[in-house]
């Protein structure tokens, strides 16, 4: 039987064994801390409830799912959790009845849409006084630094980033949190500065990764010089500037001062 509602993922990481997919799912919650196996796990949304496996992830936000037709599906971890709950059918059935009708939610927003149009001018009527254009084009023009215009432009150009696991150096910036919209609780995350690529050799710069099990067992301080692999992608930090992720660094080692 083949299921419609199958969000197929074009590429992901596979779980190369068993330890590891344990270690991702504790990451989730998906398992406890003292787990050391897994268990069988279930899809029930769009009316079904389906034995599946956790066989992979797209990024730390997306799981991926096989049901016993080979079908692979992506879910985001913490909505898998939630439909472990024995009574999952019936909350979901609760949270549908206090739903706002369809065409009530269409006409609010049609109204709110209306009304910003009516406070925000055309664009061709906004427009500076010709003296003052006139002015801050001159004081650009005499402020511009040639060498740090020229640098700007080289930084706004996208790093290329390797598709395989590399070999990799940073320094541990920072511990934080972030929101989880999926969950009651914040996900731990550290920030890294001065990441590199070393082979082939490329300049990073900041990027940070979950504050997993495994990570925790380093009792990394900030300031701290590492050298792990893993495998980096472009995925912002919520409400930080930093750019790329690390995902599931490996083989990790603190190097001396």
């Amino acid at each position: 039987m083949v299921h419609a509602f199958i969000i197929e993922p074009s590429t992901y990481n596979a779980f190369e064994n068993e330890a590891e997919q344990i270690e991702q799912c504790k990451e989730w919650n998906l398992l406890s801390d003292k787990a050391t196996k897994s268990k069988a796990f279930f899809y029930k949304g769009n009316g079904t409830n389906l034995a599946c496996s956790i066989i992979g992830f797209v990024d730390k936000m997306t799981a991926v799912i096989e049901f016993d037709n080979q079908q692979r599906h992506c879910i985001h971890p913490s909505y898998l959790k939630e439909m472990q709950a024995a009574n999952y059918g019936q909350k979901q059935a609760a949270a549908a009845e206090e739903l706002i009708e369809p065409a009530e939610a269409v006409e609010a927003v049609d109204s709110a849409l209306e009304t910003l149009q009516e406070a925000i001018p055309p664009l061709e009527e906004v427009k500076l006084e010709e003296p003052v254009a006139e002015e801050i084009k001159l004081v650009e023009a005499k402020t511009e630094d040639p060498p740090k215009a020229k640098a700007k432009k080289e930084k706004a150009q996208k790093v290329q980033l390797p598709e395989e696991k590399v070999k990799m150096t940073a320094i541990v910036k920072e511990f934080t949190t972030v929101p989880n919209h999926f969950s009651d609780t914040e996900d731990e995350v550290v920030i890294y500065e001065e990441v590199s690529i070393v082979e082939p050799a490329a300049e990073i710069g900041s990027a940070w990764s979950s504050h997993s099990a495994t990570l925790k067992k380093m009792e990394l301080e900030v300031g701290d010089k590492i050298t792990f692999e893993a495998k980096i992608v472009a995925k912002k930090l919520t409400k930080h500037p930093v750019p790329y992720k690390i995902n599931n660094p490996a083989k990790i080692q603190k190097q001396e001062a």
